[in-house]
């Protein structure tokens, strides 16, 4: 398929700055790819679509305060450090953006906070990318105290906003735990607390895999021809109960559900020969787009996302790109709100 068959009328008005009051109080488009009919629900009414068995699929990564302020040694230049992934572990190596770039070359020192933390510049990688060391003694988990000290919740910069307190909580699920997002899961947004149990009551299993959400997702696509897009790497980690309890799921013919897209990526990244999921650890670079035959699930919850994403590429597959245009032009009539505290889908 071709770039330009991604553009749809947008306005960015229909972008969420603010999470709903509570987060299964979102609105829920309901997408059936048999018959083509499309229903507008609350995300609390996924109650009503699944039964004893059935599997919902998790991703378990937490964000953390990735955006760091700072200032350049020397000339005390204020500088912005987008923290996307921890190279080394032992050296405390780490991939950054940057700004202002131009300021910010090899062999510099940057201070953060009452100087607490410094960073030395040991290579560049993009017109915004460098690789930096932290000049840290102590132990990893003090390192990482002090980056959630020090540094802020890396909220989009579409949201045009300042970070508020309860965005600490907000822009994370309620499952998050393992530490390397820069962006949430976001379809997993929408879960609360007495949601999830109201799915146990009815049977439903839940299992987690962890897949770390980069920027990569939301780099803009810059070819027309989408099999020439080369998507960034995340790590991911599908662990052996995980695939056992998809697999006799699939066995039983039972809705497999991927809430979000990365959890989607990364089942599809990790197929056996005999169409099941393998237990698998390591980088994905996987790119979902039409066509596509998708083995494992055959349920997604997604947020509604931005013309020529490659998120909405990801949903089209899924739910076949003509079923997806008509209801991403009903989305935008009916004023859903878009990205990452926005409403939700699920395509069945």
């Amino acid at each position: 398929m071709k770039l330009s068959q991604f553009k749809f009328a947008f306005n960015e008005s229909l972008i969420a700055k603010h999470p709903a009051e509570s987060r299964d109080a979102a609105k829920l488009m309901v997408i059936n790819r048999e018959t083509g009919k499309i229903e507008h629900k609350k995300f609390s009414d996924i109650l009503g679509y699944f039964n004893d068995r059935d599997v919902m699929i998790l991703n378990n990564t937490k964000v953390f305060p990735a955006r760091l302020y700072g200032s350049k040694e020397k000339t005390g230049a204020k500088i912005e450090v987008f923290l996307l992934r921890e190279l080394n572990k032992e050296i405390k190596l780490w991939d950054v953006l940057v700004d202002p770039a131009r300021k910010i070359r090899v062999g510099n020192k940057l201070y953060f906070g009452n100087d607490d933390l410094v960073a030395e510049v040991v290579d560049n990688t993009t017109s915004r990318g460098r690789t930096i060391r932290f000049l840290f003694d102590g132990s990893d988990e003090e390192l990482w105290k002090l980056i959630d000290k020090l540094g802020e919740m890396p909220l989009p910069k579409y949201m045009n906003r300042a970070v508020e307190k309860n965005d600490k909580e907000r822009f994370n699920t309620i499952f998050a735990k393992n530490i390397g997002a820069v962006i949430p899961p976001t379809a997993g947004l929408h879960f609360s607390k007495e949601l999830m149990m109201r799915l146990e009551i009815k049977g439903v299993r839940f299992s987690e895999i962890t897949l770390h959400n980069g920027l990569g997702s939301f780099r803009a696509v810059e070819v027309e021809d989408l099999t020439k897009h080369k998507m960034d790497s995340e790590f991911y980690q599908i662990d052996p109960e995980t695939a056992s309890l998809v697999n006799n799921g699939l066995e039983e013919k039972r809705k497999i559900v991927a809430v979000g897209n990365s959890v989607m990526r990364a089942l599809e990244s990790s197929v056996s020969s005999a169409d099941r999921l393998n237990p698998l650890s390591g980088w994905t670079d996987k790119f979902l787009f039409p066509p596509h035959d998708f083995k494992i699930a055959n349920v997604l919850i997604s947020n509604f996302h931005p013309p020529e994403s490659t998120l909405l590429m990801a949903t089209a597959a899924f739910a076949g790109f003509e079923l997806l245009q008509e209801a991403y032009n009903e989305a935008v009539k009916k004023k859903y709100r878009f990205l990452a505290y926005g409403d939700a889908m699920m395509i069945i």
